[in-house]
C-alpha cells in the first residue's frame, strides 16, 4: 500500500481550560474520503485546522503532505464583494502562478460565471470555489468544513462527486456521517 499522505495518531489539544479535542487517529491515502464527525463543540474544525498546520497540537504526532483549505466557514471564506474571477486571480497572483484571465470562462468545479460576486454565489458553488482555490496549491490533501451543512442531500452528493473527480485525498468535516455515505469516519471528541 502506498504511503499515507496524512497520519494522526492520538492528536489532540488541552489548554487550561481542558480539551479542545483529543485522541484523533486517521490515517488518509491517495484519493480516499475521510469525514471527521463528532458533538457540537467536541473541536471538529479545530482538528480539521490542526490537521492542515494552522491549529497547534498539545499531544500525539502527525505526519502530511500538503494540504490546502477548502471553505472553513469563520476562517477561510471567499470575500462576498469580489467576483469568482477576482478570487482566482488573486490567488494566482499569490502563487507567483499569474496568467491572463478570461472574465467569461467557465471552471471545473464551478456552475457559475467567472463574473458572478461571491455573495450571489449558491452555498454548493461556495463550496466549489474554495475548493477551486485549494487545487490551485496542489495539494495531496483537501480540507473541508462543514460539508453537509446548508446544502440539501442532492447538493451535498453534487460536492462530493466533484471531490471524487480531484482525485485528491480528502478530508472533510461533518456533522452527520450518514450524509457521506462511502467515507471513512473519525470520531473527533472530547472524552470518548
Amino acid at each position: 500500500m502506498e504511503p499515507a499522505l496524512l497520519r494522526a495518531e492520538g492528536l489532540g489539544l488541552r489548554t487550561r481550560r481542558g480539551w479542545v479535542f483529543q485522541d484523533l487517529d486517521l490515517v488518509v491515502h491517495a484519493g480516499e474520503l475521510v469525514t471527521l464527525t463528532g458533538p457540537a463543540g467536541g473541536g471538529r474544525t479545530s482538528a480539521l485546522l490542526a490537521l492542515g498546520g494552522r491549529f497547534r497540537t498539545t499531544h500525539g504526532t502527525m505526519t502530511r503532505g500538503r494540504t490546502a483549505f477548502g471553505l472553513v466557514p469563520g476562517v477561510n471564506e471567499p470575500e462576498p464583494a469580489l467576483t469568482v474571477a477576482e478570487h482566482v486571480g488573486e490567488r494566482l497572483r499569490l502563487l507567483g502562478l499569474a496568467r491572463p484571465w478570461h472574465r467569461r470562462s467557465r471552471h471545473a468545479l464551478l456552475a457559475a460565471e467567472s463574473d458572478d460576486l461571491v455573495r450571489d454565489l449558491s452555498p454548493l458553488d461556495r463550496h466549489r470555489l474554495m475548493i477551486k482555490l485549494a487545487l490551485l496549491e496542489d495539494p495531496d490533501v483537501l480540507l473541508i468544513d462543514d460539508i453537509d451543512v446548508g446544502l440539501t442531500p442532492a447538493e451535498t452528493r453534487t460536492l462530493l462527486s466533484d471531490l471524487d473527480a480531484t482525485g485528491r485525498a480528502v478530508v472533510a468535516v461533518c456533522r452527520d456521517a450518514a450524509a457521506v455515505p462511502g467515507a471513512l469516519v473519525s470520531q473527533v471528541g472530547v472524552g470518548r
